[in-house]
């Protein structure tokens, strides 16, 4: 057995150390299209993803497995959680974001990349071939990653923009769209009051950002009273 198998063994045996069934069912639940989850914790995923970042690391992800859901969860925390370069990052990320097959991985993998925080500009502009995909989680990475670091001041009007002009008809997509509108309002309530005045978004994304925005305790009841007339038929 080979240096790599035998690393790709062991981390896969400390994924299953890891296990919790009762995390398992619950996990299930959430993403019942996977049937490849092992049960793992996120704050114990995320432990094992520090402590790959801190060794050779680029063996890893040129060697990893993809059977399992944690192992593809485990890919995108250690890509996050790396010191490295913007653009040797963005290769790795470009090469990882075509294994997200759902949510869970989309949301967890987005929340991680915290480097954009001081890349604004320059993720900005890398974002945007995800924009117009045909394939569903990749517009979700997309969304995700506006609603996760680009809801600011000086970013909001472009957000908006380009979350209008998503028309992908996943259900992930438009439970994103309507998400990050929805986050949109809470943050910024005037802009995006205009904005739900005059969109083009699909009415269920439509409804869904409004169902979102009642529901959120930061929006007075005041506000709630005019976002449910808004509501289409």
């Amino acid at each position: 057995m080979s240096e790599n198998d035998l690393y790709k063994r062991m981390i896969r045996e400390k994924i299953f150390e890891l296990a919790d069934d009762e995390y398992k069912k619950f996990q299930e639940n959430l993403c019942p299209d996977n049937d490849n989850i092992v049960g793992v914790r996120l704050p114990l995923l995320r432990d094992l993803a520090r402590e790959i970042a801190k060794g050779d690391w680029r063996t890893y992800i040129k060697t990893a497995q993809d059977e399992y859901y944690e192992e593809i969860m485990l890919q995108g925390m250690v890509i996050g959680c790396v010191r490295t370069d913007v653009e040797e990052r963005l290769r790795y990320i470009t090469n990882f974001v075509p294994k997200i097959d759902n949510w869970g991985v989309c949301d967890s993998f987005c929340s991680g990349l915290k480097f954009t925080k001081s890349n604004m500009q320059r993720v900005w502009e890398y974002l945007q071939s995800y924009a117009f995909s045909e394939k569903e989680f990749e517009v979700r990475f997309f969304v995700v990653m506006l609603l996760d670091f680009y809801i600011k001041e000086n970013y909001v009007d472009k957000v908006l923009k380009s979350l209008d002009k998503i028309k992908h008809k996943g259900y992930y997509v438009k439970m994103a769209v309507a998400w990050a509108v929805s986050t949109c309002y809470i943050k910024f309530p005037e802009k995006t009051m205009e904005y739900l005045k005059n969109n083009t978004l699909d009415n269920f994304t439509y409804n869904k950002a409004l169902q979102k925005i009642v529901e959120s305790l930061r929006v007075g009841e005041d506000a709630k009273v005019i976002i449910r007339s808004m509501k289409r038929k």
